[in-house]
């Protein structure tokens, strides 16, 4: 059990920092497509228009915008000083990825869908092909965490894959980090390279157990002792299990309420959502 939260001490430069950027929209076309697992397809974008892009948090969100299914048209809007200006026409369907790698020397954005419905992007990223169209909106801003933490603790489904690679990636080298990655089954694994100093446990949806309506990762994370020492705890996947994962971890775990950052990607029963489950209030 790690200390209780008033414990703590919250450091300025453990403290996280919120940074906006400039709102851009942009038309961007596919480079190529690669099946990575199963249930994983990465896309590589690339065009004129990226130059400038900037996503410097591990988990920023970039709003992808897809073409008419039946005309092939794109509409994108632009920033105007009242909002949103869209073109005529009805709204494309639009949901938000974290941006996997961007390479501003080789001109190129890499984003990985998870596949696990039959939704537009779903659909969209099976069948895109070299020179198709797609528009991307932001990152709008970024959550910047810091590295100076004891540890660090980083749980999330495959849509959240994205984002926990960006961490490891940026994570000092002999850092510790324990990882909760819970994919459909061991061929879902990907590799998630990184210098830090990595306990990573694997959640199969395909056979796990857990009691009543528990997610298999809150399951497991319940099995494991964690280090001791203060740490940043990351959390990305369903709606409902990321908010139970933040409850445990700050009333059994003792984890700062503040060194928690807790997303819904997506919620069982709905599309194109996005849930924030952070409090400065606990």
């Amino acid at each position: 059990m790690n200390p209780s939260p008033d414990t703590h001490t919250s450091a300025p430069d453990r403290l996280p920092q919120r940074v906006r950027h400039e709102l851009r929209f942009r038309q961007l076309q596919v480079r190529s497509t690669e099946r990575i697992t199963p249930h994983l397809i990465r896309i590589t974008l690339e065009g004129e228009q990226l130059a400038g892009f900037h996503s410097p948090g591990f988990d920023d969100h970039a709003k992808l915008f897809f073409p008419d299914a039946e005309t092939g048209e794109l509409r994108v809007p632009t920033a105007g000083p009242d909002g949103l200006v869209w073109p005529p026409g009805p709204k494309p369907a639009m949901r938000d990825y974290t941006p996997r790698r961007h390479d501003a020397a080789a001109g190129t954005l890499e984003i990985d869908f998870a596949l696990h419905d039959a939704g537009p992007a779903t659909k969209w990223a099976e069948t895109a092909r070299p020179g198709d169209l797609v528009g991307v909106g932001g990152p709008r801003g970024s959550f910047i965490v810091p590295t100076s933490f004891d540890w660090h603790l980083l749980i999330g489904d495959d849509t959240a894959l994205p984002a926990i690679s960006r961490r490891l990636a940026e994570l000092p080298a002999g850092a510790k980090v324990v990882v909760l990655a819970e994919v459909d089954a061991e061929a879902d694994q990907i590799p998630l390279p990184t210098a830090a100093a990595l306990e990573l446990h694997w959640v199969h949806r395909a056979g796990a157990t857990a009691s009543g309506a528990e997610s298999p990762l809150l399951a497991r994370l319940r099995e494991l002792a964690l280090p001791a020492g203060d740490f940043h705890a990351w959390v990305g996947c369903e709606s409902a299990a990321a908010k139970a994962l933040r409850a445990h971890l700050v009333a059994e775990r003792g984890a700062h309420p503040r060194w928690i950052r807790a997303s819904g990607y997506w919620r069982r029963g709905a599309s194109a959502t996005h849930d924030s489950h952070d409090s400065h209030d606990d």
